[in-house]
């Protein structure tokens, strides 16, 4: 029996092998020909588009696993029937919950691989892809699509964690080496009026004692009087414009919370997911996006052994009753679809506000269901 279950899950690790490289290899060429309009002479060249593709497998090993998983599992079982094998282990005893156990040990191997991915491997060579592309074409590290680069707020407080003043800041470009240009930085009192309105030509990330802080070069401030709404009477305040050549600016922000959304949320480690969920609490901004990204982070790599699962009924299913291709072609529909649904429920979830674990999990239960419901289904006939 031992034999048996070793030869099974041989087989499922060779067949979902080759089906993870060769989807790799598809996509990789879809990403390369997505790369051909950016091409400029001297500037993103094609060995950069290459550097970029090359740099961007791992983000695609993570996604294509759960698919590849399917499909290899698929694929194995259906080879197995074909060839009578997967009939002479069930004639040699081995249960449904024996093969179902040695699918999920392989499976739980997947799963460990893909953690790595995600968390080690994965978000490194994606921020760095992303560098590569965006110096090579002369943007910098801008990390959104807005013409004017990088919004994000920042809060002042004191020893107690009151807050004091509230910081709106503006960052044009920020780069790998902890560098950024065009800076602008509103102040605000704790009531949202406006204290002081400053640019900077040059910032560069240089912590100071241990705390985090920025020696800005090239400042200009205009310091606003507080005036309250009330007071009609005639006042001798005036606006205050201070320049000076440097000046350390000491704030929670760092290179990494600035150029965040350079890498997808999807993409992203989920320590760093959630160190910027906490940035985000922190400033009472939005965080729905990145909490579903974080649980997706924990749910994502656990749709492996489902969908392994899945792929068992297939098994059942005699040659007569369907091809291997037939079955090759249904487990394609059945990765898309499961896709797709991730990405559908991830949309819907943010409209309605639904729970981000609950978005991160249905897709997996569901998928679940089906093949539990399969599986119970051929025993009963």
């Amino acid at each position: 029996m031992k034999t048996l279950r070793r030869y099974l899950m041989h087989e499922l690790v060779r067949s979902t092998g080759f089906i993870l490289f060769a989807l790799l290899a598809l996509f990789a060429f879809f990403d390369l020909l997505a790369q051909i309009d950016d091409l400029r002479p001297g500037a993103y060249t094609l060995p950069a588009a290459l550097a970029y593709v090359a740099l961007s497998l791992p983000s695609r090993t993570y996604e294509l696993m759960p698919i590849a998983a399917l499909i290899g599992a698929i694929f194995a079982l259906s080879q197995l029937a074909t060839n009578s094998e997967f009939t002479i282990m069930r004639v040699s005893g081995m249960s449904t919950r024996a093969l179902a156990l040695a699918v999920v040990r392989v499976g739980l191997v997947f799963v460990a691989l893909t953690y790595a991915f995600g968390e080690l491997v994965a978000p490194v060579s994606e921020r760095k892809a992303q560098e590569i592309r965006a110096e090579t074409r002369g943007e910098g590290m801008i990390g959104n699509k807005l013409r004017s680069g990088v919004w994000v707020r920042d809060a002042l407080r004191d020893a107690s964690g009151a807050i004091q003043r509230w910081r709106f800041i503006n960052v044009g470009v920020v780069r790998a080496d902890g560098s950024s240009i065009n800076w602008k930085i509103f102040e605000f009192d704790r009531d949202f009026r406006l204290l002081s309105i400053g640019t900077a030509t040059e910032g560069r990330f240089t912590p100071h004692d241990g705390a985090p802080s920025w020696l800005l070069r090239d400042v200009v401030e205009t310091r606003l009087p507080v005036v309250a709404a009330t007071d009609t009477r005639p006042t001798e305040l005036r606006t205050e414009i201070v320049r000076t050549k440097e000046r350390r600016w000491e704030s929670a922000l760092t290179p990494n919370i600035l150029g965040v959304l350079l890498v997808q949320p999807e993409r992203m480690a989920a320590a760093e997911l959630a160190r910027y969920i906490a940035h985000l609490q922190d400033n009472r901004q939005q965080t729905g996006p990145y909490e579903i990204a974080l649980w997706n982070k924990v749910f994502y790599p656990l749709a492996i052994v489902v969908m392994m699962m899945l792929a068992l009924p297939f098994a059942y299913l005699h040659v007569r009753q369907g091809s291997v291709s037939l079955k090759m072609f249904a487990g394609v529909m059945i990765g898309v679809l499961f896709y797709m649904l991730n990405k559908l429920f991830a949309h819907v979830g943010v409209l309605h506000i639904w729970p981000p674990v609950v978005i991160a999990v249905l897709p997996s239960l569901v998928v679940l269901a089906v093949a539990l419901g399969a599986l119970y289904w051929i025993e009963r006939r």
